[in-house]
């Protein structure tokens, strides 16, 4: 479930529906440490995304693979999505 917050942010950070559902079916996960898991694509989770759904359509997203999205560690719900400026510590 998302909330209003997180279709807000993915709008006025121009991130299509497609990478949020992406990142819902191959992005890597890590806590966050405050309650949060964030969803992200990594090297392995891209090759996911080529193998099932093909090169073409990666290709023509590839501006959107720094997308990231935080989910809710309780019920999953999404908090945010956001792009990355930096890399994410694991």
């Amino acid at each position: 479930m998302d909330s209003t917050h997180s279709k807000t942010r993915s709008q006025q950070r121009g991130i299509p529906g497609l990478i949020v559902h992406w990142l819902d079916q191959y992005g890597d996960e890590v806590y966050d440490g405050h309650g949060g898991v964030i969803r992200y694509f990594s090297r392995k989770s891209r090759r996911a995304i080529e193998r099932h759904e093909g090169r073409e359509p990666v290709r023509r997203m590839w501006e959107f693979l720094d997308a990231y999205k935080v989910e809710s560690s309780h019920d999953g719900n999404t908090i945010t999505v956001g792009r990355l400026h930096k890399r994410i510590k694991r």
